[in-house]
């Protein structure tokens, strides 16, 4: 009883130079892309939640302030914590998408064709 799966490693693996790869200009733009899309999302999402918390924490009773019904600014607040997560899910995926998989795309194909420039 044996494990058949193959390994992470691969022949095609083996043979690719990353630190080369890392070095490149489009691998560059690549990582200059990504991180100018994730860590101004990252801190605006942790703005919002720490206002969330800190309102909570702070301000009870303006989080209780009703707005309609048995509803109150609270839970409407925790309801955009969610809807938040769900729109900022959405927004990497359609940059990922049109800005960042073309050119990873380009960087295996040249790695496992040993064609890194």
């Amino acid at each position: 009883m044996g494990n058949d799966a193959q390994g992470a490693e691969t022949d095609v693996t083996r043979d690719v130079d990353f630190t080369a790869i890392q070095n490149t200009e489009r691998f560059q733009g690549l990582r200059r892309r990504h991180r100018s899309f994730v860590f101004p999302v990252l801190v605006l999402a942790l703005i919002w939640y720490l206002a969330y918390v800190l309102l909570a924490g702070y301000a009870p009773d303006f989080m209780a302030t009703p707005v309609f019904g048995r509803v109150n600014v609270g839970l409407l607040i925790g309801l955009g914590q969610v809807v938040t997560t769900f729109v900022i899910t959405m927004l990497y995926v359609w940059y990922a998408n049109k800005k960042l998989d073309p050119d990873a795309a380009a960087i295996r194909d040249e790695a496992t064709a040993g064609e890194v420039r």
